[in-house]
């Protein structure tokens, strides 16, 4: 099967609304990061608040309002992408049309908000919707219904890796022939049980986060939605990026830390090289997954150092948009093949004073540069690994 093709994108997150101002943040080094001021959070850290989200879903969607699904609905709305996914029922059929949605926390802050008015019986308030709101599969479900897709509809939920692996899942059912086109994207948004569960892990930084920095302390959290959509060759654009290859990977080291070695991320690389049939030369760029932990920058520097060595350019993007979780694959991807149309290699904003333990080529400043091909990595808990290959077609 050839790669396929990747033919509209679009991308909403602490930056802004739409693939412009994700673009204009990069070039200008703004970071989305603000002190954290999140419903009744008293946490003292940082975070990447998406604006707009206190507006309710409209009526015909009323039943799925919640943070998460306005954040969706947000997203769908820049770029052109509603009428692109529309040509693309038009083209192929409904049934036709695959949704592939990445989340790792689904719509959890209307749970949260619904405890608060749980009765001393336990009983929840009746405008709580579990299936709707707060349900894993509400962001896909949605999805697929605004948009009128009645096809194959899969949520997928893997940590922060979950909107990476959506573009594997889709690459093989567009393989297998289960669809002919296929929507994949990610959203998760700002809920109180990541914010204070993340600080119970000792994981939340309270300055922003400062990825591969030797004073770093933890990750800044943030939240995005993001969507692209997926063709075989023969229909896609001309000059549309592919997704070259894919490699997914489970190392199973521990419930919240990677590998130390970075074998399960060694891994991801390698097989996404391999399918795409590129050799570690060969790519221009890396997105780290570089979450600004002391582990995980780490371990997947020893990854990146064991599959290019020392030479090729890389950085973590967390430092703009924060670690956006269920969605930090879609995003990050949407960012990597904004660097290859735009010719851009961006810094590791927020790193001030690099690690000297570690050896990969962090980028302390963003510059101009050809960028053919552009790996971006998503690591999620438990080792669930997941690294994307984008490009020129082959």
């Amino acid at each position: 099967m050839t790669q396929p093709r990747i033919s509209h994108t679009t991308a909403t997150s602490a930056l802004g609304h739409g693939l412009a101002a994700q673009r204009e943040a990069l070039l200008t080094g703004r970071s989305g990061l603000k002190p954290q001021a999140f419903d009744d959070c008293r946490l003292d850290c940082w975070v990447g608040e998406v604006s707009g989200l206190d507006r309710p879903l409209p009526d015909a969607w009323r039943p799925w309002d919640c943070r998460n699904n306005r954040l969706a609905w947000l997203a769908l709305q820049q770029d052109d992408f509603l009428a692109q996914a529309h040509r693309l029922r038009g083209r192929y059929g409904a049934a036709r049309v695959g949704v592939f949605i990445g989340t790792s926390t689904g719509g959890m802050h209307s749970g949260e908000l619904a405890f608060r008015e749980m009765t001393p019986a336990g009983a929840l308030p009746d405008w709580f919707d579990y299936r709707h709101t707060q349900s894993i599969s509400s962001p896909a479900e949605f999805t697929a219904s605004v948009l009128q897709l009645s096809g194959l509809t899969l949520a997928i939920s893997t940590a922060c890796s979950s909107s990476a692996k959506v573009f594997a899942a889709a690459s093989r059912a567009l393989q297998a022939g289960f669809c002919d086109a296929a929507l994949v994207g990610g959203v998760d948004s700002l809920c109180l049980t990541t914010l204070h569960g993340f600080n119970t892990l000792q994981l939340l930084a309270r300055e922003v986060c400062r990825p591969a920095d030797v004073d770093r302390n933890g990750i800044s959290i943030g939240e995005a939605a993001g969507f692209a959509i997926l063709e075989h060759a023969a229909a896609a654009p001309a000059g549309a990026p592919a997704l070259l290859g894919y490699g997914e990977s489970s190392d199973a080291h521990h419930m919240s830390s990677p590998h130390p070695q970075g074998r399960g991320a060694a891994a991801a690389m390698l097989l996404a090289l391999q399918r795409g049939g590129l050799r570690p030369e060969d790519v221009d760029y890396i997105n780290l997954h570089g979450t600004g932990t002391q582990a995980n920058d780490a371990a997947e520097d020893q990854g990146v150092i064991a599959v290019f060595g020392r030479q090729t350019p890389c950085s973590s993007t967390k430092g703009w948009t924060g670690h956006t979780l269920g969605a930090a694959g879609i995003i990050e991807a949407t960012l990597a093949l904004q660097c290859i149309e735009a010719g851009l290699l961006p810094c590791s904003l927020q790193t001030r004073n690099p690690d000297p333990a570690l050896h990969a080529a962090v980028l302390l400043e963003t510059r101009r540069a050809p960028v053919r091909h552009a790996l971006s990595n998503s690591f999620g808990f438990g080792g669930s690994n997941c690294s994307l290959l984008f490009g020129a077609a082959a």
